[in-house]
């Protein structure tokens, strides 16, 4: 109850008004001149955690790179839009610095948008560590399960704890893994998110429905089960870059470095020439580090420095699936250690639907990889030796694939080893490159090169890193039952054909997910569906409603059709016909917002058609659960 009346009371009007107005609250960027002394960490908390705020225009943000000129230079630079790139700007403008941040795509539209969605503790490292006595790989699953939890006490709306089951159709098996999760358990401490344990055959199939009692030819013994972490990945990252313009850095997607500016006596990197992809206008922005943190394309912005640069990244594949939801329980996910080829599968509950999926496979660097027809056919073989239910290509509705940007550091004078874990260099002077590592790490991976950069431009940042214990907008103050607040004080108004308005209930299913899509600033959505007759779904059977692209055009950088489907929502992972069909709306009320003429309406409608034909749907994969309308 207490909480219901903090949510009302800090929340309401400042949601109806900034709905209604539009009104964009504009946060300076950090200046040497402007630091507050020691209060600055106090007020960038309180800035974030503030209800009302609101990031800045995109213009603005623009202006903030084309004024940081030769006299008067960002801090740091950051090339890359990513988890860690996003990252990396977060925590350099919380520590006091003059921080730019630009992204050739959008936030999170390559390989951290494309991930397992898991917050890995790193229990495969575990084992590793105990068979080869290796202490680094120890140290990999102290790291992770420590980045693990505050990633999720930092963003609890978009993160939870999932269970996940391992069948064991050998005694050998159920003893195996609950050793080593015990020791898992043990391992993590105080950091452990819940106890590990064993299920019999019978208690097995209770929780997991669609379990096969029988598999390889053998009888299920039981199931091992432990607890991952598991996100939204694209909303946290897009949550980690409006997180930063109100710490106050300067990101600005669709906007790509074309060329390095040069000191020409010392040869040391002091800047880049920008290209805004949705302008074509191009400027040059000054920094005294230049950060590169592109994921896979780490090398190709290298190579813009120096054509024979030895390449760093080892890229791997991992291919997803999305099912319907019977697939899987609403709380359980399934993991299967070792498939035939050695492989890890796993089928995992996601935002009401199934994701099914295996670990990395080699692959080249593509800016829109595509899953393969053999991949998608080996994870639906895989999965059905375990399901007792028909696994069948036609209940397809998205696949993808990602890139992961395995590293091996360019001044190791071993190559042949790939780190697991992250590799932070200056091989070029002025430009620090952080890559490898995972979405879990990414917190600690941007601080490891925010203190890279410091000493390379010797920087005087006004205090320590604090990020570990910094929440992302939404996140300060959200509780798991405020989606109460909206289903009871909320409507979805809704547009008929026919321009007649009908009032709609704002259900549950609408409810939870505005609140975990987007926290405490959910009653903002709210408010707009209510207020402005955008309360209408976007696709039947999902949840999304017509108010969040109205709200993220406004407020959370969304400046195409894609990055509305892909990133903002994530219809199109979830179900790429039904993001299809939803296009015509998203790109109409996108169109009110930014102004599109009718040849940029065309264009967005082309170009989302042809982003969604490398999702490897079947087209006749049509989903309807009866519940919504």
């Amino acid at each position: 109850m207490a909480t219901a009346t903090r949510l009302r009371r800090l929340g309401v009007a400042a949601a109806i008004a900034t709905a209604a107005s539009g009104a964009f609250l504009i946060q300076p960027s950090f200046s040497a001149s402007d630091r507050g002394g020691g209060h600055s960490v106090t007020e960038v908390r309180q800035r974030i955690g503030d209800r009302n705020a609101v990031v800045p225009p995109r213009a603005a943000q623009e202006s903030a790179l084309i004024g940081a000129n030769s006299g008067n230079p960002l801090d740091i630079l950051v090339i890359g839009g990513g988890a860690t790139g996003c990252g990396v700007a977060l925590d350099a403008a919380t520590r006091g610095l003059r921080v730019g941040l630009v992204e050739r795509e959008d936030f999170s539209s390559g390989t951290s948008s494309r991930s397992t969605k898991l917050l890995h503790g790193g229990v495969r490292y575990l084992e590793k560590a105990v068979f080869n006595l290796d202490y680094g790989q120890l140290k990999l699953v102290f790291h992770a399960l420590e980045e693990r939890k505050q990633v999720i006490d930092n963003a609890p709306h978009l993160c939870h704890a999932l269970p996940c089951m391992t069948p064991c159709f050998e005694w050998f098996d159920v003893v195996y893994y609950w050793m080593g999760l015990k020791m898992y358990d043990l391992v993590a401490g105080l950091r452990l998110l819940h106890v590990s344990r064993y299920y019999s055959a019978q208690e097995s199939v209770e929780l997991f429905p669609t379990l096969a009692r029988n598999g390889k030819n053998k009888s299920l013994k039981g199931t091992v089960v432990y607890y991952d972490g598991q996100m939204n990945d694209s909303r946290l990252n897009v949550g980690l870059a409006c997180t930063a313009a109100i710490a106050g850095a300067a990101v600005l997607n669709h906007a790509e470095v074309i060329s390095f500016l040069k000191d020409e006596e010392s040869n040391r990197t002091i800047g880049a020439r920008i290209r805004d992809n949705l302008s074509g206008e191009e400027f040059d922005t000054y920094a005294k580090v230049v950060v590169n943190a592109a994921g896979p394309f780490c090398d190709s912005v290298r190579k813009m420095t120096d054509k024979d640069a030895r390449p760093m990244i080892c890229p791997s594949s991992g291919v997803h699936i999305v099912l319907p939801d019977y697939y899987s329980p609403e709380g359980m996910g399934l993991i299967v250690p070792k498939t035939k080829d050695g492989r890890v599968v796993f089928m995992l509950p996601w935002l009401g639907r199934t994701v099914a999926g295996t670990t990395d496979s080699n692959t080249s660097i593509t800016l829109l990889p595509e899953p393969h027809e053999d991949e998608i056919q080996f994870i639906l073989d895989a999965i059905s030796d375990y399901l007792n239910v028909k696994v069948r290509r036609t209940d397809v509705l998205s696949a993808w694939s990602g890139i992961r940007p395995l590293a091996t550091d360019p001044s190791a004078k071993n190559t042949e080893s790939i780190s697991r874990d992250h590799v932070v260099c200056e091989d070029y002077t002025g430009l620090v490159t952080i890559t490898g590592g995972k979405w879990t790490t990414y917190r600690s991976m941007a601080e490891d090169a925010v203190n890279a950069a410091i000493k390379s431009g010797k920087l005087t940042p006004e205090n320590e890193c604090v990020t570990s214990k910094l929440q992302i907008v939404g996140g300060d103050g959200w509780d798991p039952a405020s989606f109460t607040v909206l289903a009871q004080q909320y409507r979805r108004m809704k547009k008929s054909h026919g321009g007649k308005i009908v009032p709609g209930v704002m259900d549950t299913a609408a409810a939870k997910h505005l609140s975990h899509a987007y926290g405490t600033f959910a009653e903002q959505v709210a408010a707009i569906a209510q207020n402005e007759n955008l309360g209408k779904r976007l696709a039947h059977g999902y949840p999304f409603l017509e108010a969040e692209v109205a709200y993220c055009a406004r407020n959370e950088y969304c400046e195409s059709a894609i990055d509305f489907i892909a990133r903002r929502s994530r219809l199109a992972f979830l179900d790429t016909d039904a993001a299809g069909r939803a296009l015509p709306r998203v790109i109409e009320i996108l169109a009110t917002e930014h102004k599109w003429d009718n040849s940029r309406r065309k264009q967005e409608l082309e170009k989302a058609r042809q982003f969604l034909e490398t999702f490897k749907s079947s087209k006749n994969a049509q989903f309807d659960d009866g519940k919504h309308n």
